[in-house]
């Protein structure tokens, strides 16, 4: 990069800021003008200077030029105006002076916004791609938090100071130089105080000013630091409370707040002392002015039009002056800031840009093998972690690599640099080889996962976006949009790709298209063992029936599947089907006594609390004593049971209508109602009884409150509540109907259109097992897994369990078609024996169907070592045996077997 930020600015906007710098010289004219025209004003028609008599005229816009030996020569007469007439006319010019400087310092400013915006675009896009770049070890020398940062917010007043580079000391100092000229020629005594005001402005604020820099930078690099130390917190928060640190943390930020607290207190009162001698030397001025130049009005040696265009000129002379110095300490300040990113991103060495080039079309497939050549790897405090260590891999060989071998198979995949020696695919150096080879041919996955935030499809099929596939056609405004889009990024050094380009080249997972590509993902997913987390965050996950409405009607359909099922298997009671002449015995009285569920929860509670339908319903349905009486209780038993326990204790989840925070509240409830009647009971307390019941299931709480009578009332009061419902409360209410998806609930819940009996202490096993083959059955098991594709998996995949992210990353390398597998260690999180199951599952799916990849695979459990062709031992860095196991590769397990 540049080391000069005023170099790299002219580099990349040299035709942008001549253009505008040719703008600035004529702007210099009618500012000039507006300068000259007050005192053309008041000489002439306010003094009257010309208009000798009330009918004299004088000619207003006449055009001639003085030339040598040619004499005068008039272009235009101009028009005869009197007194009256010729202020008008000069005053509407004067006016038209200050909307031309208008027009023409809305277009600089306006001009100097989209440069400066466009280099920024520029620069931020150049550091992340200097960050793509950068060799594996700086990686581990940087905080991201930092890295970020700086592209964030670092630079951004690079991109302000952009516009400002050249333009402003062109603007402000011809501006200045303007005003500065039109006062020498009024008055040349006047003209030189202002001068040498201006001088001594110049020369000592900036030197006051270069504190301010060496503060500013303290302030920047002590802010950058405290962002990297924040991140570590988030990150280690497990370890901080692990170890109860999070005081000793507490401490530390205070300290850096402390330091910067200091900085920028120290940076306050400089910045204000400057500023402060700054306003005094632009306000001495105007006091001489007023003086001498009074003085020499009174003297006669200048006319009180000249003394009066002096002080408007003079008006205009601190602005531009004090911004050029504000121009000048912002362009050290931005200097600092570029010299210090431009510090932290010249790293080498540096990727080459070939390495990264696009490549659309498919890679051929990798017929070397695959060797480290006098290996020695080292890490940054110089120790050695492979010394001098030569393996070679066969196209289609199977090799473990026991514990110890885990840098080699990094240095395999690029994800660590030699110290000497080489990696090499047939005779190429694997460091030179574009990712467009190496990034498709070799796939790679480790316990050290990262999952990107988005959904867990988009990270499924992340290994698969390597170049935009297909041209999205805009139509109307998106084209106009695009189009602009284009001539922006090609400005602005960006490159031109459409993300919202098809990018999956499904012919690297085997696929023909979208059509077919959950086909090919399917026996990856049952190879790691991921198709039932997928499916049970599917089953969990509501959809849009509107928007699916086959797939809503096929869930629909699978309710009379189920209960034949379940009939055909004698489990009849494992669900409680929802029934509208019925009370569901596992449902809660709230879903029976409405039959069906709350979308909007907030306005549930606001609807019980203050609405009165439900208060005239439940009277006139005889319910609202029984309900008060049932709450009083339900919260007597609760208080006693729960109120000694601590708020974490795992009896909370069972209840569904308190929290723990609650207890407290309906203890001193209870207190105060006790022994009144419900007459005498406030309606607010009334309503908190009351609504305990709503969230009252039998079988789960077994208090003993619901009586056959009662169920059969509840499910009497149906009516009321379903035909009565006002306008208002329609949309809070979604009622459950056989024939109809319910839209706020999951997938799972439509398909049950019941709850799960508590009999069964296995029960949601069951019945989730029975709804898989029933998705299978009736053609909906490939759309429910979709939906599964859908989750949102958090902030690098957090949302996930540590095994599950895992997986996730195995199968992420799995669904490529690829030369060689590297796996090192994968699924630490997960025991011995599912490590067994996938690893078995692994090798049966890769050479199944006539494909034979080389596999190297760093492991510990010798169960799978029959598998490998050869298992290479490590220790200290060296290769000490390199041997073929007891199953040699022409006699190893019948893979397709395994598949089936």
């Amino acid at each position: 990069m540049e080391s000069r930020l005023s170099r790299y600015i002219w580099t990349h906007t040299r035709k942008d800021q001549l253009w505008i710098l040719v703008v600035v010289a004529f702007s210099m004219i009618p500012y000039f003008l507006s300068f000259d025209l007050p005192k053309q004003i008041v000489n002439g028609p306010i003094q009257g200077d010309g208009f000798d008599s009330p009918e004299a005229t004088q000619a207003f816009l006449a055009i001639s030029f003085d030339l040598p030996y040619l004499g005068t020569i008039n272009l235009f007469d101009g028009f005869q105006l009197g007194r009256e007439g010729m202020l008008l006319a000069l005053s509407l010019v004067f006016l038209l002076l200050v909307v031309v400087n208008g027009l023409f310092k809305f277009y600089i400013n306006t001009f100097k916004g989209r440069l400066g915006e466009r280099l920024l675009r520029r620069i931020r896009f150049e550091l992340v791609d200097r960050v793509l770049r950068f060799p594996p070890t700086h990686f581990k020398r940087v905080k991201p938090a930092e890295i970020s940062t700086m592209i964030k917010d670092e630079v951004e007043p690079l991109g302000g100071f952009t516009g400002d580079a050249f333009v402003s000391p062109a603007l402000l100092g011809g501006q200045a130089l303007t005003a500065l000229i039109f006062i020498l020629l009024q008055s040349f005594w006047l003209g030189l105080i202002a001068t040498v005001i201006v001088a001594v402005q110049a020369i000592i604020i900036p030197r006051m000013r270069k504190r301010l820099l060496v503060l500013g930078r303290e302030r920047q690099l002590t802010a950058r630091e405290l962002s990297g130390r924040v991140s570590e917190i988030v990150d280690g928060i497990g370890t901080i409370r692990g170890y109860d640190t999070s005081n000793f943390e507490r401490a530390d930020i205070a300290s850096r707040l402390a330091r910067i607290f200091k900085i920028r207190y120290d940076l306050y009162q400089w910045k204000f002392l400057v500023k402060f001698i700054n306003n005094f030397l632009a306000q001495v001025t105007p006091f001489l002015f007023y003086s001498i130049g009074g003085y020499f009005a009174l003297q006669g040696r200048l006319d009180i039009g000249q003394l009066v265009a002096v002080i408007g000129a003079y008006k205009d002379l601190p602005g531009p002056l004090k911004e050029l110095i504000d121009w000048d300490q912002a362009r050290q300040d931005v200097q600092v800031k570029y010299a210090q990113v431009v510090e932290q991103f010249s790293v080498d060495p540096l990727l080459d840009p070939k390495v990264h080039a696009i490549a659309a079309t498919s890679a051929e497939p990798l017929s070397g093998a695959l060797a480290a050549v006098n290996l020695t790897v080292t890490d940054d405090g110089g120790a050695t972690l492979l010394d001098h260590v030569s393996l070679q891999v066969q196209p289609g060989e199977a090799v473990a690599l026991k514990p110890g071998g885990e840098v080699l198979a990094e240095a395999f995949a690029r994800l660590i640099w030699p110290a000497s020696g080489r990696i090499l695919i047939g005779s190429q150096d694997i460091l030179e080889m574009p990712e467009s080879v190496t990034g498709r041919r070799i796939s790679y996955a480790s316990s050290d996962v990262y999952v990107f935030q988005g959904s867990l499809g988009d990270n499924l099929l992340y290994g698969l976006k390597h170049a935009p596939l297909t041209e999205v056609r805009y139509e109307g405004e998106g084209a106009a949009h695009r189009k602009w889009e284009l001539v922006e990024a090609k400005l602005a050094g960006n490159p031109h790709f459409d993300v919202n380009s098809d990018w999956i080249d499904y012919r690297a997972a085997g696929a023909t298209g979208p059509e077919d590509l959950l086909v090919k993902i399917r026996p990856v997913l049952d190879a790691v063992l991921l198709t039932n987390d997928v499916m049970a965050l599917a089953v969990r996950s509501t959809i849009d029936p509107n928007r699916n409405a086959a797939f809503a009607a096929g869930i629909v359909e699978m309710r009379g599947a189920l209960r034949q099922r379940l009939e055909k298997e004698k489990l009849s009671d494992l669900v409680v089907f929802f029934e509208p002449g019925s009370y569901n015995i596992e449902a809660t009285i709230g879903e029976n006594l409405l039959f069906g569920t709350i979308t909007d929860q907030v306005m549930w509670d606001g609807a019980l609390d203050g609405h009165p339908f439900f208060k005239t319903v439940l009277q006139r349905v005889g319910l609202r004593d029984v309900f008060y009486e049932m709450g009083l209780e339900i919260a007597e038993n609760v208080v006693e049971l729960f109120r000694d326990l601590p708020p974490d204790h795992p009896f909370f989840q069972q209840l569904t209508f308190m929290t723990a925070e609650d207890i407290p509240v309906y203890e001193a409830l209870l207190q105060k109602v006790r022994g009144r009647a419900r007459a005498d009971v406030a309606e607010d307390d009334q309503i908190k009884i009351i609504r305990l019941c709503f969230g009252y299931i039998e079988p789960r709480h077994r208090f003993g409150l619901l009586t056959d009578e009662l169920m059969a009332r509840i499910v009497a009061a149906r009516r009321e509540f379903d035909e009565g419902l006002p306008a208002d409360l329609a949309g809070m209410i979604e009622h459950y109907r056989p024939n109809r998806y319910i839209a706020s609930g999951s997938i799972i819940d439509n398909v049950l259109f019941g709850r799960i009996g508590h009999k069964h202490a296995d029960g949601s096993e069951k019945i989730r097992a029975i709804v898989r083959d029933l998705f299978e059955a009736v053609g909906l098991y490939n759309d429910v897994l979709a939906f599964g594709f859908d989750f949102n998996v958090g902030a690098g995949g957090k949302r996930l369990t540590a095994g599950q992210r895992q997986k996730l990353d195995l199968a992420r390398a799995l669904i490529r078609i690829c030369d060689f597998y590297i796996f090192n260690q994968p699924l630490l999180a997960l025991d011995q024996r599912v490590q067994e199951q996938v690893i078995r599952n692994v090798f049966a799916l890769l050479r199944q169907d006539g494909r034979n990849p080389a596999i190297v695979w760093v492991v510990a459990n010798p169960a799978v070592m029959e598998l490998f062709d050869r298992v290479a031992v490590f220790e200290n860095g060296r290769l000490l045996r390199d041997d073929d196991t007891e199953v040699g590769a022409n006699e190893g397990p019948d893979y397709k077997e395994m598949a089936s």
